[in-house]
């Protein structure tokens, strides 16, 4: 009987642990991830300049007037070469589309370069 209370005891303890995650480690992590994103210096790019990146081995593309570098993701793209049709242009629409989940409007600030001169 001793050992039964013992492990539902434990068992108690470890699904504490398991199931509620601790606050200081997870709001720490994203406050660094996003204050990393908020210093950076933004430079300026022009449409020209964009567009001669529109190779698989080197990608930037344009969302909403922002420059991003997406070179290192193109062989994980889940829609594989679809993220070339708009290498070196706009691909706010195709970026906006249904086929995106959620996560990737989190994603993209870590590929963000610059803003696109107006």
């Amino acid at each position: 009987m001793v050992i039964i209370v013992a492990a539902l005891i434990l068992g108690a303890i470890l699904g504490v642990f398991i199931f509620i995650p601790g606050h200081p480690t997870s709001g720490h992590s994203k406050s660094i991830h996003s204050s990393a994103n908020s210093n950076k210096a933004s430079k300026i790019y022009s449409k020209d300049e964009v567009t001669l990146h529109n190779k698989r081995d080197d990608c930037w593309i344009i969302i909403k007037n922002k420059v991003y570098d997406v070179t290192s993701y193109v062989e994980e793209h889940p829609g594989g070469d679809a993220i070339l049709a708009h290498a070196g242009d706009d691909s706010t629409e195709g970026f906006y589309g249904p086929q995106h989940a959620t996560r990737v409007f989190d994603m993209i600030d870590d590929f963000y370069i610059g803003d696109l001169k107006q």
